[in-house]
């Protein structure tokens, strides 16, 4: 029986990462839901949005979806999962990311563009490793200037950006990750071109949502 994956985005771009990484997949029927404003919202602060991720998520789940993914670390940073009452298992797109992360012992810098996911995303991985008992040395760097070529749909311009910023962090001598969905295609990218391994958030999602499904 296939099971519908309800998959929650900030930004209509991701879709298609996600779409691919489930395209061999033939029990999982995939719907996408997108609502980029609460992007917006939240450089002016966030005070009210965890009402508005806990009202989408209730209308997700209305519409007889079997298990809910958040491709989005703003809205995952700002659900408070205690308020709900859904029957429904919920998926952060950054816990599978987050054990992939702790299984490289070297010390690591983790890459951002969206400098307003930085807070939230570090916070859940402080509390992943103290709930595990795990310990890592990360730093987090943002990607100046990059989030906005995104949003104004220059994905190459962005795609571009990313690869440099990898080319010149890669000199160090710490693994690389890049936390956001929507840099995985240049981190895929860089690998061919570098041969270096770069983590990302797709590259154990498949598995961690069909465990989930089963």
């Amino acid at each position: 029986m296939r099971k519908k994956l309800g998959c929650l985005h900030a930004h209509h771009s991701n879709i298609e990462y996600i779409e691919h990484a489930f395209q061999n997949i033939d029990n999982v029927e995939l719907v996408h839901f997108v609502d980029p404003g609460l992007i917006q919202q939240v450089s002016k602060g966030t005070n009210g949005l965890a009402v508005k991720v806990k009202e989408q998520l209730e209308w997700m789940a209305s519409c007889s979806i079997d298990v809910i993914l958040i491709t989005c670390t703003n809205y995952i940073a700002l659900l408070e999962e205690e308020q709900l009452d859904l029957s429904i298992p919920i998926i952060k797109i950054d816990e599978p990311y987050f054990e992939t992360v702790y299984e490289e012992k070297q010390p690591q810098t983790i890459l951002f563009t969206n400098p307003e996911t930085v807070e939230g995303t570090m916070n859940r991985l402080q509390q992943y490793a103290e709930q595990h008992e795990k310990s890592i040395d990360v730093v987090a760097k943002v990607i100046d200037d990059a989030f906005e070529l995104i949003m104004q749909g220059k994905k190459e311009a962005y795609n571009t950006a990313i690869r440099q910023t990898l080319q010149h962090v890669a000199r160090g001598q710490r693994q690389i990750s890049v936390a956001q969905l929507s840099m995985v295609e240049a981190a895929q990218q860089f690998e061919k071109e570098s041969a270096l391994t770069i983590t990302h958030p797709l590259k154990t999602l498949v598995k961690f949502v069909m465990r989930s499904i089963e």
